[in-house]
């Protein structure tokens, strides 16, 4: 609680943190103590409809957003963020068009509407779409790398390999300490046999900043096979380290300790399962027998100990989003976590589904699925 009354602006920027920090449920709570006191906060609303996207509560975001653009029908992000919805629903042309309302409106070289926007569409598999706000985003703002890199991920999705390797550089030329691009590229140049470019690229990150244990497994690789290195070289430790961090932790004792306590509070009803009362409205009897959707809820724990929450895709987007791709695709993502595996643990994972890709890599004891709630048959 606070000592004051904080402004609106106020609640969003500390809703805005929260929610850059990964703290969806800090950020909700916050936005839902900003709207008690002024209802008619739009930037509010649209916080709150993000909130609930990340969340994957498609019918809440959409009402938040609803609410934002009743209130004022032209607010740039609250027009993005419904499109993002929309999308999430199927509702492709509904998006498109408010996309390019918001294009139409001046925003054409808004960095943070524009990359939102192909995100949005290069997640759901849109990719010639995606490319071509990128590309109309990276022209009007030559200087975002992000932009560029981003044109190159659409462009690979595509097929175009030698096109995305283009704009891959060039926007390392441009900012160097793009690692998440970096690392892409890395991954293309060894998909297409040049150990020696892959190999320069991956040893550009430095291993703090390495998040793929994949790109760490290669480097290894390469540094043996090109460079004829023992796999004992002292040279290999930092990146060796990193890789353990990521991948090999041992479950910490006070992460254990908390677990056993917070399971003995929530007994058999967990509160991540409980459902705000005010959405019952929005889903109507299907809220109340959410398994008739087949819909499962699960808390999968990694190696490392941290945890994830929340149905079988929305734990593997999590997952993706934590490791820095959230421009992948979730079966992309699956495709390259389960080639990494297969190079390091010889285990054959699917990647085709969310529930058999967390199923198969917990029977294989690559990660634990801690709580499942199970939809009924």
């Amino acid at each position: 609680m606070t000592d004051r009354f904080w402004s609106s602006e106020e609640y969003d920027e500390r809703a805005h943190h929260l929610y850059n920090e990964g703290d969806y449920d800090g950020a909700l709570e916050t936005l839902k103590e900003g709207l008690a006191l002024y209802p008619n906060a739009v930037d509010l609303y649209v916080g709150l409809g993000y909130a609930r996207l990340a969340r994957e509560e498609f019918a809440w975001a959409r009402a938040a957003f609803d609410r934002a653009l009743g209130l004022d029908p032209g607010h740039e992000d609250g027009m993005v963020g419904m499109g993002e919805v929309l999308l999430r629903l199927g509702a492709t042309e509904q998006a498109l068009r408010l996309f390019r309302t918001v294009e139409g409106m001046g925003f054409e070289d808004d960095v943070e509407l524009m990359l939102t926007m192909g995100r949005a569409l290069y997640r759901e598999g849109l990719y010639p779409r995606a490319r071509d706000i990128f590309t109309r985003l990276a022209a009007a703002r030559p200087d975002c790398a992000d932009a560029v890199a981003c044109v190159g991920y659409a462009l690979h999705r595509m097929g175009d390999e030698v096109g995305a390797a283009r704009q891959l550089r060039r926007a390392l030329r441009a900012a160097p300490e793009l690692y998440e691009a970096r690392v892409y590229l890395g991954h293309l140049l060894y998909d297409r046999g040049d150990g020696e470019g892959a190999l320069r690229e991956f040893e550009r990150v430095p291993p703090p900043e390495h998040w793929d244990p994949l790109a760490l497994h290669r480097l290894l690789d390469l540094k043996t096979s090109v460079l004829s290195w023992s796999r004992e070289d002292p040279r290999l430790d930092p990146w060796q380290t990193r890789l353990d961090e990521l991948e090999f932790w041992e479950d910490d004792p006070t992460e254990r300790l908390l677990a056993e306590v917070e399971a003995q509070v929530m007994g058999a009803d967990p509160l991540w399962r409980l459902r705000d009362e005010n959405q019952l409205e929005l889903f109507g009897v299907a809220a109340e027998n959410e398994d008739s959707e087949g819909q499962a809820e699960v808390e999968v724990r990694l190696r490392g100990g941290r945890r994830f929450r929340g149905s079988w895709t929305g734990v593997v987007r999590q997952m993706r989003d934590e490791a820095g791709f959230g421009h992948e695709g979730v079966v992309d993502y699956m495709r390259r976590i389960a080639e990494g595996w297969h190079e390091q643990f010889g285990v054959d994972v699917p990647f085709s589904d969310p529930e058999r890709f967390l199923r198969a890599a917990a029977a294989a004891e690559l990660l634990s699925i801690e709580a499942s709630d199970e939809p009924s048959e």
